[in-house]
């Protein structure tokens, strides 16, 4: 019995679920990240992400800026280490070259057994404002180094050596996690210092927000408003993100009482955006 050759249906098919595959894949790492991120600024401002209510696109949409150092790092890192791997298989036939893959596995277990003292370690020194990042550094070099000086030494690969890359992966991610909430709230602080570069937003609602007088918000009771009317304004009020059906603004100058106001968009309440202060040349 003959195979049917692959009709043109069949091989469009094929190309489309060689395609969607690792398109899922990398949609879903750039969702995580993004997420990881936003996550990491809005807690800033006391805000769950989760309450904004953002889309999935809205997440992948923010990922390639905490993306962007670990991405070169691994470029630039990745080339290195090709064009080191080149220079060592060409002495492989020097007498020192078994001096130097040992060498490089002592290196590689010396890395990863202080990466592993820092991990059994973590009710005592994971405080440590860079603890997150020299743990999975340290645990994914000592990882790559072991498993590299094992390959050069003739072995296969191996169950221990595909186990050792493993490793190495998850600390790749583990790392870039904990560079994407850093930049997260690195974007957060810079928010903060620049309040006014956000829009401009003045407010107003039929019911009193009791906004906390030391958040710096002003207000203003119309005394002519009906009990229906819009009688409350509030202003010095900037947008910082906005979801499917609610608005998240804060002061317009950071302060230690400051805070976060979720404002529902419904009848209830009239938004204004104010024009910036720059006449046009």
């Amino acid at each position: 019995m003959t195979d049917t050759p692959p009709t043109g249906m069949d091989r469009w098919v094929s190309l489309a679920t060689s395609f969607v595959a690792p398109v899922t894949v990398i949609s879903g790492v750039l969702f995580y990240f993004g997420y990881v991120a936003a996550r990491a600024q809005y807690d800033y401002f006391g805000l769950d992400v989760d309450v904004i209510g953002l889309s999935t696109r809205a997440y992948v949409m923010r990922s390639p800026q905490p993306l962007l150092t670990p991405m070169l790092v691994l470029v630039l890192g990745g080339v290195a280490v090709v064009a080191l791997h080149h220079w060592v298989r060409r002495q492989a036939a020097e007498p020192w070259f078994g001096r130097l893959v040992t060498i490089v596995l002592g290196v590689g277990l010396a890395l990863l057994v202080a990466g592993t003292v820092l991990l059994a370690g973590f009710s005592l020194v994971g405080g440590w404002a860079y603890y997150a990042l020299v743990t999975p550094v340290l645990l994914g070099g000592g990882a790559a180094l072991v498993a590299y000086a094992l390959r050069l030494r003739g072995g296969r690969l191996e169950p221990r050596i595909m186990l050792l890359w493993a490793g190495v992966a998850a600390c790749v991610i583990w790392a870039t996690a904990t560079t994407a909430q850093w930049t997260g709230r690195g974007l957060a602080m810079e928010q903060a210092r620049n309040l006014r570069s956000l829009p401009s937003v003045v407010l107003d609602t039929r019911e009193r927000l009791h906004v906390p007088a030391t958040a710096g918000v002003e207000e203003v009771v119309r005394p002519d408003a009906g009990e229906d009317e819009y009688r409350f304004r509030y202003w010095r009020l900037r947008l910082l993100i906005q979801g499917d059906d609610r608005m998240f603004l804060v002061p317009d100058t950071w302060s230690a009482g400051g805070t976060t106001i979720l404002v529902r968009l419904d009848d209830d309440v009239r938004v204004q955006f104010q024009f910036r202060n720059s006449p046009p040349s």
